[in-house]
């Protein structure tokens, strides 16, 4: 096995899995962040494509399917399999990371600020549709031969719309092997989705580590998010809001929905702006099998409960554009979650340098994103090639991520069925995964180590 990717950083996820003289990839991820890292997604693989025989996805986020549409054009043709979610899932984001790269291309062709010339993008909308299209869903529990001696079951992983563990069994020898990639795994108890399925057997278990070594504010998530909203309204400014058009924003909108309904919050008018987060609020609906019981009883009676009482959904650019001219508070929702690209930026630039704004950001924010430099009191942001001033008041509540802390991390482990023969701590920063590796052995007494990138991890 060869850790290609979310190694010692977050994103870019790629294992490679290697048995029989065949090939899996699990995960096909894109960088994201930090410029060196970014720079990653050109290098060729350090396999070529066209001997990878098959792909497996845990779920939809760009950091985990992203590479795919490149790894098509690279010359890899095999099947690739993933939940039934997250097919549908993928047929929304690829095309749209595509877009992106051709947006930023241009971008670079008009200012001339790339090395190459004509700057390229490194895939385009079309195929990024065109890789979506040969995902192929499978239902969650269900044994899949991926190929002829790699068997895969996918388990909810509770961390977006079709999200999933795969529990991969290596049959070229006696006896088989079982492997376990987390891919990202979500929190126990929260609202929306089911809870993590639990790991039970396995000789080898890939543990992300994006929060391995903190823990989530335990202030119950309706209590942060009515103290930030009182504030917004006290400040007389819009509350703008960067979040994951996947998995955040539709969370998000659950507890606003909630918190009105509780007459906590006023009744404010709330502009989700992301087509994406439209199509994927309704293939949350659409997949009540995914759903927590509270979640899926109004859907299967026909009505979806993820809306507010003044809720404005924005397709158009035009649409889009009109926010602008909204005053006193509004709740602003938009694309990318981290603000690395999207309709969030224009809000941004926009709303930023006035001091009666509030910028809400509720996840992950990776270094050398906007997000994270907001986060870490910037004074100025980069948004198309102009400083904007940060003048806005900036709230954070990390409870409204996607992940499981150190302790549902632990949480999860903890459901193996006996010691595995190893754990790897993937999917993290060098400090979060150091530490969450510290308590794997301290705690549970199993061996763990952090992969370095491009390590080969040789499996007995």
């Amino acid at each position: 096995m060869q850790c290609l990717g979310a190694s010692r950083t977050v994103t870019g996820s790629k294992f490679l899995v290697e048995t029989d003289g065949r090939r899996l990839l699990v995960d096909c991820g894109l960088y994201q962040g930090l410029k060196a890292l970014r720079l990653r997604n050109w290098d060729k693989l350090p396999v070529d494509p066209a001997r990878i025989d098959a792909v497996a996805l845990t779920h939809a986020h760009i950091d985990h399917i992203g590479y795919l549409p490149r790894l098509f054009k690279d010359g890899f043709g095999g099947p690739v399999t993933a939940t039934r979610g997250t097919d549908d899932l993928a047929r929304i984001l690829l095309p749209d990371s595509g877009h992106l790269q051709e947006e930023e291309a241009a971008y670079h062709n008009r200012q001339g600020t790339s090395k190459h010339t004509p700057a390229l993008p490194l895939y385009t909308a079309e195929e990024g549709a065109q890789a979506a299209d040969k995902v192929q869903g499978v239902d969650y529990g269900k044994p899949t031969r991926l190929l002829p001696a790699i068997q895969a079951t996918f388990r909810r992983a509770g961390h977006i719309l079709g999200s999933s563990s795969i529990h991969l069994e290596l049959q070229a020898g006696a006896p088989p092997r079982r492997l376990v990639f987390s891919g990202d795994i979500g929190r126990y108890a929260a609202p929306i989705l089911l809870d993590p399925e639990p790991i039970g057997e396995a000789d080898y278990v890939f543990v992300e580590s994006t929060y391995g070594d903190r823990l989530h504010d335990t202030t119950p998530i309706p209590d942060q998010l009515e103290r930030v909203v009182r504030t917004a309204v006290d400040r007389g400014g819009a509350l703008v809001v960067p979040a994951f058009a996947v998995g955040r924003t539709q969370e998000l909108i659950y507890h606003l929905r909630a918190l009105e309904d509780a007459g906590r919050i006023p009744k404010l008018p709330t502009f989700v702006d992301s087509p994406m987060a439209i199509e994927a609020t309704g293939l949350y609906c659409a997949h009540p099998e995914d759903l927590d019981p509270d979640t899926a009883k109004p859907v299967i009676a026909g009505t979806c409960p993820l809306h507010t009482s003044r809720f404005q959904l924005t397709r158009s650019v035009e649409d889009s554009r009109k926010i602008n001219d909204v005053r006193g508070t509004a709740i602003i929702i938009a694309a990318s979650g981290m603000a690395t690209g999207g309709r969030i930026l224009h809000h941004l630039r926009r709303r930023l340098p006035d001091p009666k704004t509030t910028v809400l950001l509720v996840g992950f924010q990776a270094p050398g994103t906007r997000g994270r430099l907001i986060q870490d009191g910037a004074r100025t942001i980069r948004i198309f090639g102009e400083e904007v001033p940060v003048k806005a008041h900036v709230e954070v509540i990390h409870g409204l991520s996607a992940h499981s802390d150190a302790n549902g991390l632990l949480r999860w482990l903890r459901t193996a069925a006996g010691k595995p023969r190893h754990v790897y701590v993937v999917h993290g920063e060098l400090g979060p995964a150091d530490t969450l590796a510290g308590r794997i052995r301290s705690e549970l007494g199993w061996e763990a180590s952090v992969p370095d990138y491009r390590e080969v991890v040789e499996l007995d």
